[in-house]
C-alpha cells in the first residue's frame, strides 16, 4: 500500500494530509470561503493558491494529497504541480470518482456535482484522472458511498476494481452522510475472489460528528488505512463559528481552534490521515500545529461533550450555501 510509505516518515506532519476540495473550483460550501479566496477565482489564480499551498505543505512534512474528479480541476492543478516538483516523488496521491463536476467555474449554479456510482461512470472517470495523473495515482476511492450506493452490491465494479489493484492502484472509498457506520461495515463485507477489496476509507469526523468511530476503529482493525475527511467541519469549527468549550480549550493550550479540533482527531488510534482543507497558507499553518497539542483527558470530555446527533449534524451540512 502507498501509505506504508507514510508510516517510514518520521515528522510531526507526516499524519496530515491535505485535500483540495476547497481551492480546487471556485464554489465551495466552508464557512467564511468569501474572506478566504480571492475575490477574482478565475483558473489561474486558483491554480496559483493550490500550488501555493501545496508548496508550503511539502516543505512542512505533508506528504499525502486528496483530491477528486468533481473538485473541479485539482487533478490538473496537482498534476502540474508533480510535474514542477521532480524532488516531490514521495508524495501519495489520492482521488475520487462517483461525482461529476457540473458548475461549469460558476458559484451560482443550480447543481454542483452529479452523482454516479455504476461502472460506466467509474470507467469514464478513470480513464479521465489517468489522463491527467497518469502513473502518480497513488488511491482511488469511490466518492462518497451511503448505505444505498449500487457501488455496494455490483459485483461487475468490484471485479473490475479488483483488477485495478492487481494493476498496483490501491482501492478504497469514502463514506457520507449519518448512516457512515453502516455504510463502512458494509464496505468492509465486500470481497472479490475471498479478498477484501477496500484498502482505505475516509469519512467524515470531527468535534461535532463522531458517529463513525466505532466502525472506524472495526475498519482500522481490519487492515485498513483511515482517512478523516471534513475535521473542522466545514469551517464550523474555526474560531469565529465554533463551539465556546472548543474556544476555551484553544485558549488554554494557546493554539488555534483548529489546530485543536484536528489535535481531537489525531488523538484517534485508529486515525491514518487526517486532512487539512486549508485555503489560505495562514489556515495550512495553522492546521499544522494539530500534532503538537498536549490535550489532557479533561479537555478531551469536554470537546467529545460538543458530539451533535449526526441527523442534526447533516441535515445542517446539507443546508450551508455554496459560496
Amino acid at each position: 500500500m502507498p501509505f506504508a510509505r507514510l508510516a517510514s516518515a518520521t515528522t510531526p506532519t507526516c499524519r496530515i494530509g491535505l485535500g483540495l476540495a476547497a481551492v480546487g473550483r471556485p464554489g465551495y460550501i466552508n464557512l467564511g470561503r468569501d474572506e478566504d479566496l480571492p475575490a477574482a477565482r478565475d483558473v489561474d489564480a486558483m491554480r496559483r493558491r493550490t500550488h501555493e499551498l501545496l508548496d508550503a505543505a511539502y516543505a512542512q512534512g505533508v506528504r499525502y494529497v486528496d483530491a477528486a474528479r468533481s473538485y473541479g480541476r485539482s487533478e490538473e492543478f496537482l498534476a502540474a504541480w508533480l510535474a514542477a516538483r521532480p524532488d516531490a516523488g514521495d508524495v501519495v496521491v489520492g482521488s475520487k470518482w462517483g461525482y461529476t463536476y457540473t458548475a461549469d467555474w460558476t458559484t451560482d449554479a443550480e447543481v454542483h456535482e452529479v452523482k454516479d456510482h455504476s461502472l460506466a461512470a467509474y470507467e469514464r472517470q478513470r480513464a479521465e484522472t489517468d489522463g491527467v495523473l497518469g502513473d502518480r495515482l497513488d488511491l482511488y476511492q469511490i466518492h462518497s458511498v451511503t448505505p444505498d450506493s449500487p457501488a455496494l452490491t455490483d459485483k461487475e465494479l468490484h471485479a473490475r476494481l479488483a483488477e485495478a489493484a492487481d494493476r498496483g492502484v490501491t482501492v478504497g472509498f469514502s463514506a457520507s452522510g449519518p448512516a457512515q457506520a453502516d455504510t463502512i461495515r458494509a464496505a468492509l463485507a465486500v470481497t472479490v475472489d475471498g479478498e477484501p477489496l477496500f484498502r482505505t476509507v475516509q469519512a467524515t469526523y470531527n468535534v461535532l460528528e463522531t458517529s463513525a468511530a466505532p466502525a472506524l476503529a472495526e475498519a482500522h482493525d481490519a487492515g485498513l488505512t483511515v482517512i478523516v475527511k471534513e475535521g473542522m467541519a466545514n469551517g464550523r469549527l474555526t474560531a469565529p463559528h465554533a463551539p465556546d468549550a472548543l474556544k476555551a480549550v484553544a485558549a488554554e493550550t494557546g493554539l488555534g481552534c483548529d489546530a485543536v479540533a484536528l489535535a481531537f482527531v489525531l488523538r484517534r488510534p485508529w486515525a491514518g490521515v487526517v486532512l487539512s482543507g486549508a485555503a489560505t497558507l495562514d489556515q495550512l499553518a495553522s492546521n499544522l500545529h494539530a500534532p503538537v497539542v498536549d490535550l489532557d483527558d479533561d479537555q478531551l470530555t469536554r470537546l467529545a461533550a460538543q458530539a451533535e446527533d449526526p441527523r442534526a449534524y447533516w441535515q445542517r451540512r446539507a443546508g450551508l450555501t455554496w459560496h
